[in-house]
């Protein structure tokens, strides 16, 4: 006879410090799981108190209002007969652990604590917790007096130990701990644990989302068994946006799996298996049965509990689906998305202020503004209380209802065209038309008299009236003219976006939206304090190739027709004066880079951890049938500082214009960059992701030299595709220097 059981895992968009919210959200999905039948509720990642506390977890209070929010779960006279599994910050013997607290019928059960701490990436967990280091041992752990008057217990169980209920068995890993080479489940599973339940914090990253699908399938084909995987979703006070995606596997299948983005806040996701199933699969796979007898044993606790139920025979079981992928155009267009409402609904702001170009990188930002209103739109139309009520408290309206995207995008999103002489009236053109096609409130402003009325203060005090190049002035006259265009248009947008609402009859500010991406500012090609110091960036993370598929994708989603013309148009930052009306200068030309050798150099420089010889020695293979190897040279020399003579050095350090171009003296930068939405592994963000120096010896000397060695010496050997040797390297000798 069948034992079916059903289990709930919840996908909860938790805000750091927020208890009350966050146990609301809490509270709502238990419930969900006790009315979809479930006996069993898990939860994300330190969802108590929210997983990006960071430095408040040192803080005593994080710790007795955490304990607080579970004490009221207990109490709540509907949280019965069903195992409920919550994460809190936990203080055992003057030490912090990240715990699951297991409760049921106002009794806790076990306190887990996570064996495997994560320091990678935007993780810095060993900053603040420390991991369990008992493998299989449990100590007596005495609870707050608060806890104790609710559940008559003194102590209960800490450590690493499985539940055993009436009919199966139940264990636990923390987030890291699946992804770690020597994943406990291996190990549970051996010793007859049915069940594995994981509550994560895993963060988006584009084309990343099939990694913890992978996972789960992947611990539960090898040895059998059920997976239970929580995960949190959107912005809970950090860059990140915490990728849902929360899911059930069984014996290496799919069997459901929440949304990846959404504004929802709470969504619960059940499956009802057959415990039978497991131990039929797990019987069948004879050399797992062998290790099994010789697996150590975990400490039981005894639950006086059973999952399944005696009369659920016809009771139908969860079938093996399929995930889809979203693609990554769609990621960007969502969640950015999602993580903008996050951070508007959450900021008391009334919405988003944005200078439109009409180029790639701003448009892009006003389209998935747009995308959020759609959301938003969509969500209040299907019944979405919370979104409802949201919005109309944003708007300081109570009665509105939103009639279409493009209605809410007038009400949420100034759009502003700051124009000089330098401006074409071709991006004029594209930002305006863009503008009306997804309907944001639009302006169009010429800053010409306030850059003449600085450039005057600075030519009365001096007597000195600086020109651009192309005008007979000096590299350092040249960029300082630009920078002023950039910053002045800084200080403008925070200006409007003060008042607009003001001007408008609305209540409140409007958030400034920055709209550099990853590859400038990998580059720092970007002035600092200009119109990309902003409150927040939701394309920081995104590369212009990214983008530029978005921007197409987007296009023939919501029939936006500009968008093509967005695209073909060359990027130009429009400071230097225009040339018989047209462009003087080109992003690609002025980095001496395309934005496609930028993003190869980020992954080198930040995913495969490689410094200037080790990119060298790895893009004359990937480049060997586009580049010579002194041509990959120059390149790799160029993007960590630029080629130049020794009596040109000095210049380097008094002329902003090479600060305006290279990595290694524009790490500076990322110290004031924009917080930005997280999406790419390669991002140069110094205040999270990427802690490398800010001052850099910006000559490179010793490393340099290793690559003139290799490429001087003849010891670069290039190949064809088919492997043979290449005449390109021939053909560059005799003209030496130029791409053949």
């Amino acid at each position: 006879m069948g034992r079916k059981a059903t289990f709930a895992v919840s996908t909860l968009n938790q805000w750091a410090l927020d208890f009350d919210g966050n146990k609301e959200r809490i509270f709502e999905s238990i419930l969900e799981a006790i009315d979809a039948g479930a006996a069993f509720r898990t939860g994300p990642e330190l969802e108590i108190c929210g997983y990006s506390c960071e430095d408040h977890f040192y803080e005593s209070d994080t710790f007795l209002h955490s304990w607080e929010v579970l004490a009221d779960l207990l109490k709540a006279p509907r949280c019965k007969n069903i195992i409920v599994d919550v994460g809190m910050p936990v203080m055992h013997k003057n030490t912090a652990y990240n715990c699951r607290v297991l409760f049921l019928n106002q009794k806790i059960l076990l306190i887990r604590p996570k064996l495997m701490m994560c320091d990678g990436g935007n993780y810095r967990e060993t900053r603040w917790f420390s991991g369990w280091k008992k493998v299989r041992q449990v100590e007596d752990f005495f609870l707050p007096r608060m806890i104790a008057k609710i559940t008559g217990q003194t102590i209960v169980p800490f450590g690493d130990a499985v539940l055993s209920t009436i009919d199966t068995c139940i264990g636990f890993e923390i987030c890291e701990e699946l992804w770690n080479p020597h994943s406990p489940h291996i190990e549970m599973g051996l010793d007859g644990v049915e069940i594995f339940v994981n509550s994560s914090g895993s963060y988006t990253e584009l084309r990343k989302a099939y990694v913890v699908c992978d996972l789960v399938k992947s611990a539960t084909f090898k040895s059998g068994g059920c997976y239970l995987f929580s995960n949190l979703r959107g912005c809970d006070g950090q860059r990140v946006y915490f990728n849902g995606g929360s899911c059930i596997a069984l014996n290496g299948d799919l069997l459901n799996y929440a949304k990846q983005f959404s504004l929802q806040d709470v969504e619960v996701t059940t499956s009802t298996i057959d415990l039978e199933d497991i131990r039929t699969y797990r019987n069948s796979l004879r050399s797992r049965s062998a290790m099994s007898s010789a697996s150590p044993a975990y400490p039981r606790i005894q639950v006086d509990f059973s999952l399944s139920g005696d009369d659920d025979a016809m009771l139908p079981i969860a079938m093996p689906i399929e995930w889809n992928y979203l693609r990554p155009e769609e990621e960007i267009a969502q969640g950015p998305a999602c993580w903008l409402w996050d951070y508007l609904r959450r900021s008391g702001q009334g919405g988003f202020f944005l200078p439109l170009s009409g180029g790639v990188d701003s448009s892009s930002t006003a389209l998935i503004v747009y995308s959020m209103c759609n959301m938003i739109v969509k969500a209040v139309q299907t019944g979405d209380c919370k979104v409802r009520a949201d919005i109309r408290r944003i708007l300081a309206n109570p009665e509105y209802i939103p009639a279409s995207a493009s209605e809410l995008c007038q009400r949420l999103l100034v759009t502003c065209y700051m124009g000089t002489t330098n401006s074409t009236k071709e991006t004029k053109h594209r930002a305006a038309t863009l503008a009306a096609q997804i309907g944001s409130h639009h302006m169009v402003i010429t800053i010409d008299s306030v850059v003449s009325s600085v450039l005057a203060i600075f030519s009365s005090v001096t007597g000195y009236f600086p020109k651009f190049d192309n005008q007979g002035g000096c590299p350092r006259q040249n960029i300082a003219l630009q920078n002023i265009q950039a910053r002045l248009r800084m200080v403008l947008s925070y200006l409007f976006a003060q008042l607009m609402l003001w001007v408008r009859g609305r209540p409140g500010g409007l958030l400034v939206l920055g709209s550099a991406n990853v590859d400038e500012a990998l580059r720092g090609y970007m002035t600092k304090y200009d119109c990309s110091s902003a409150d927040i960036n939701p394309i920081g993370g995104i590369s212009k190739t990214d983008l530029r598929s978005f921007l197409n994708y987007f296009k023939d989603q919501f029939k936006i027709s500009i968008i093509a013309d967005i695209v073909k148009a060359p990027p130009t930052a429009e400071l230097k004066p225009l040339i018989e009306g047209q462009l003087a200068q080109t992003d690609e030309q002025e980095m001496g880079m395309t934005y496609a050798e930028l993003s190869a150099f980020g992954k080198l420089r930040k995913q495969q951890y490689c410094g200037p010889y080790s990119m060298f020695c790895k893009l004359t293979q990937t480049w060997s049938t586009t580049y010579t190897p002194r041509e990959v040279a120059e390149k790799v020399k160029h993007f960590f500082r630029l080629i130049m003579s020794d009596e040109h050095f000095w210049l380097l350090v008094v002329n902003s214009l090479f600060f305006f171009r290279c990595y290694a003296i524009n790490r500076h930068k990322m110290t004031v960059l924009t917080p930005s939405y997280h999406a790419e592994a390669y991002s140069p963000d110094d205040n999270r992701f990427d802690h490398r120096p800010i001052l850099y010896r910006a000559s490179w000397y010793w490393q340099f030299k290793a690559i003139d060695s290799l490429v001087d010496n003849g010891q670069v050997k290039r190949t064809t595709s088919s492997g043979g040797p290449n005449k390109r390297q021939e053909l560059s000798k005799q003209r030496p220097g130029v791409p053949v």
